[in-house]
């Protein structure tokens, strides 16, 4: 038997070639190395996958830049809502005055936003917290920074979106042209046209833009913690202080109080234009609240679209409502300045809070308006279109209410302030937005008198004589009428 098995083995050792299985052995070898090697590295992109990563992320920034475009000319227009609501409020004998200041002054802001108020507002600041000291006439470096290295360019409080230079540039204007119509409103039928000019220039160019800075350009208000998502108080409120100072100074329209302390109605020339101005800055707000994204992100663009609707429409039914029971009729006026009232104080908090808080920012607006109405004509403040009692107490109770109904980031707000004292987020946030209210109203009546005074020296008074307030600016100011020979007997 072992003999056998020996025998065996010898035929089979004798019949296999060995040599010749050494190359193959070492091919087998060489191959699965190369396998495992191959295995063990990461593997490159191709130029393919290169190429369509970029056209997403261009096409990404394209959208970006669409939708901030897109909604800065809804906020152009704007200019035309104010027009005609401001001289709808108005006498017929000041409708060109009020036309010409409201075309006019979106000119001088850009002139002024362009040299000075754009680097003063979002330039770095060096760590001052107070003033940006780059970026005049547009002049610095936006270049965004390469993965994992710091923003190396003069608007870094800018850097968060993505869109280029000139969109921000264009989308910050047209918000600084907002702030200077507001004041075109309230010292409407006497003041003289250079001195509006004037001050909308030095507006724009420091007084927004400083106050600004603290907050939307990274300055010691944003640090410390205040939000305001569209311009309760950026916008709105600096426009309604500086407003306020200058119809303080001017004094009230020619027989607007008699001298036994009564309140005489002036009515306005043209409730149509007024109506129809409410409705253009409704729409308006559609690219001013929900613009401020500044980012094609659709979830927060709706639910801020629906927060802004849902206040406007509760201030003007609340307006209604309070108007009909105080006054004993559903006032037109005050209904128009309930819904403009809504928008303005839901300007702030939009993306932080859910649609059943807007709708009671809105209500308590609406009703507050009325009251501010009449607050103010006690006090002897003439205001002709009830700007300040829209856009400064709007704004107050807006930049509050930031701090009593937020829901932080619930709604996809890449900045996001705390939690609001209704929710149990306590009133660390409500203190903030109290701070920063008090501070930029401090500045802001500050500033407007020291420059109404100013322009008040350098032009022998802001206001115009009381001859040419009686026979109105249209012809005193611009020489020419808006309703050309309009009641006359003969013509048409």
């Amino acid at each position: 038997m072992l003999i056998y098995k020996s025998n065996k083995r010898r035929k089979l050792k004798n019949s296999v070639n060995w040599r010749a299985c050494i190359p193959l052995a070492a091919t087998i070898c060489v191959f699965w190395v190369y396998a495992a090697c191959a295995q063990s590295e990461v593997p490159k992109p191709s130029p393919i996958v290169d190429d369509v990563q970029k056209s997403l992320s261009a096409l990404d920034t394209t959208l970006d830049t669409l939708w901030v475009v897109i909604s800065s000319f809804l906020i152009f227009f704007m200019n035309a809502g104010f027009a005609l609501f401001e001289s709808g409020f108005c006498r017929r004998k000041n409708a060109v005055n009020i036309l010409t200041k409201n075309l006019i002054v979106f000119a001088i802001a850009t002139i002024a936003y362009w040299a000075i108020g754009f680097g003063f507002m979002f330039g770095n600041d060096d760590g001052n917290g107070l003033l940006g000291l780059k970026g005049f006439l547009i002049s610095g470096d936006d270049n965004s920074p390469a993965i994992g290295e710091a923003y190396k360019g003069d608007f870094s409080a800018l850097n968060w979106t993505s869109v280029p230079l000139e969109a921000k540039f264009l989308f910050q204007l047209v918000f600084a042209g907002t702030a200077a119509t507001i004041v075109s409103g309230a010292v409407a039928e006497r003041i003289k046209f250079i001195a509006f000019l004037i001050f909308s220039f030095l507006l724009v160019a420091f007084a927004y833009s400083t106050t600004g800075h603290w907050i939307w350009g990274g300055g010691w208000a944003a640090k410390m913690g205040f939000y305001d998502f569209a311009g309760s108080t950026v916008v709105h409120s600096v426009g309604g202080w500086s407003a306020l100072v200058g119809a303080a100074i001017l004094g009230p329209r020619l027989g607007k109080y008699t001298k036994d302390g009564r309140i005489r109605a002036i009515p306005g020339h043209n409730m149509g234009l007024a109506t129809l101005g409410c409705l253009i800055l409704w729409l308006g707000w559609f690219g001013f609240n929900p613009g401020s994204t500044m980012d094609a992100n659709g979830k927060l663009i709706a639910h801020i679209v629906l927060t802004t609707n849902m206040s406007a429409s509760t201030g003007g039914l609340a307006a209604t409502i309070v108007a009909w029971l105080y006054l004993g009729k559903p006032d037109l006026s005050m209904i128009i300045n309930g819904i403009l009232a809504g928008l303005v104080s839901i300007t702030a908090s939009c993306a932080f809070v859910d649609i059943s808080s807007a709708a009671i920012i809105g209500a308590v607006a609406g009703v507050v308006v009325i009251f501010a109405v009449g607050f103010f004509d006690v006090i002897r403040i003439d205001d002709p279109v009830g700007a300040i009692s829209v856009h400064l107490i709007g704004g107050i109770w807006g930049t509050l209410a930031l701090g009593l109904f937020s829901k932080a980031n619930a709604f996809g707000a890449i900045r996001f302030p705390k939690i609001g004292l209704f929710f149990g987020g306590g009133a660390e946030q409500l203190w903030y937005q109290f701070v920063g209210a008090i501070a930029v109203a401090g500045f802001t009546v500050v500033f407007s008198f020291i420059a109404w005074s100013l322009i008040s020296v350098l032009t022998g008074g802001i206001r115009v004589s009381r001859e040419e307030e009686f026979i109105g600016l249209d012809i005193s100011e611009h020489g020419m009428e808006a309703y050309s020979g309009f009641g006359k007997e003969g013509e048409s």
